[in-house]
């Protein structure tokens, strides 16, 4: 028996979409692969028999026709049902959105006080949206590699790792403290994407890849900003602090 997973079809779509998918004989869809379907409204035709019905009747029978919805009789196989609601999936997807947003209003915050930095946030905010492109089935973006530092090097740097120090109301003080707070802010808002994520591909065990290649994308983003907020506050010097 074959599976067909969510990621082969999602490589089937992008080659060319469809609005029906039909089972070949020894071969059944993932939970995931028939979430994917029902999604996108595609009508599924596995080994279970596909009947249409037809009601045949008389002139006798026949009554006027009747405005109002149609009958059962009236409706063809291919409306299909309703796409159900993945409420997970809807989450995921506007907590991303609601992300990016947050990335151009910081940048613009920036403007006035470093172009630089505020360039470097928008160009973050860019590559996290091909992450929720990627998370979309829509492909993903280069990710811009990192600049390795004493505390983060290139192994780490897609690893879930804590903040190089615990920003506090001393920070305000400094010279940068607006753009320090601000990077903190975004950076805080980065790490509530985590747990969205993982809610989503709970129980996805075909997916477990993915679910891990979208962590390691989004970990990346946050240990940038991690060294931006480190280079606001001791230049170029490392502030990462260890046990």
């Amino acid at each position: 028996m074959k599976f067909i997973t969510e990621e082969d079809l999602r490589d089937i779509y992008r080659r060319e979409p469809f609005t029906t998918y039909e089972m070949e004989p020894g071969t059944r869809l993932t939970p995931g692969a028939r979430q994917f379907l029902a999604d996108r409204g595609i009508n599924m035709f596995d080994d279970v028999p596909f009947v249409k019905k037809f009601v045949v009747t008389t002139s006798e029978d026949r009554e006027p026709a009747k405005e109002g919805p149609a009958k059962a009789e009236e409706m063809t196989p291919e409306a299909g049902p309703k796409p159900k609601l993945d409420w997970r999936k809807k989450k995921l997807t506007c907590k991303m959105r609601t992300m990016e947003a947050i990335f151009l209003a910081t940048g613009q915050d920036l403007l006035d006080k470093d172009v630089f930095l505020a360039q470097n946030v928008i160009s973050l905010g860019k590559q996290f949206a091909g992450i929720r492109q990627f998370a979309e089935g829509k492909g993903l973006g280069e990710i811009g590699c990192c600049q390795e530092c004493s505390g983060i090097n290139g192994e780490k740097f897609c690893e879930d790792m804590d903040d190089c120090f615990e920003v506090t109301e001393f920070h305000m003080q400094l010279v940068k403290g607006k753009e320090i707070l601000a990077l903190h802010k975004l950076r805080s808002a980065l790490r509530e994407i985590e747990p969205a994520v993982m809610e989503f591909y709970e129980g996805r065990e075909e997916e477990t890849l993915l679910c891990q290649e979208i962590l390691e994308k989004v970990n990346c983003l946050i240990n940038a900003v991690s060294q931006m907020i480190c280079q606001a506050v001791g230049g170029k010097d490392c502030q990462r602090t260890f046990n």
